[in-house]
């Protein structure tokens, strides 16, 4: 899943606001609606003070799960 999505549906069910998650996450509202409309270019720090009002973190992914998945069987 995006992040931008990600973090739009756990806003939505925590019933926030953009205004509200970002004075709760202590950032600006800007911040909140690029991170919503998929930005690439974020502040990790940001977008963590953010996740961690949900309980998450950031983290590495591999890129190709399948691909990874094949070279393990």
């Amino acid at each position: 899943m995006l992040l931008s999505k990600f973090v739009k549906e756990k806003r939505n069910a925590a019933k926030l606001t953009q205004p509200k998650l970002a004075e709760k996450a202590g950032v600006g509202l800007r911040f909140i609606r690029e991170l919503e409309q998929g930005k690439q270019t974020l502040r990790m720090d940001k977008v963590n003070q953010v996740l961690h009002l949900f309980g998450y973190e950031t983290g590495a992914v591999p890129l190709n799960r399948k691909l990874l998945t094949e070279e393990k069987g």
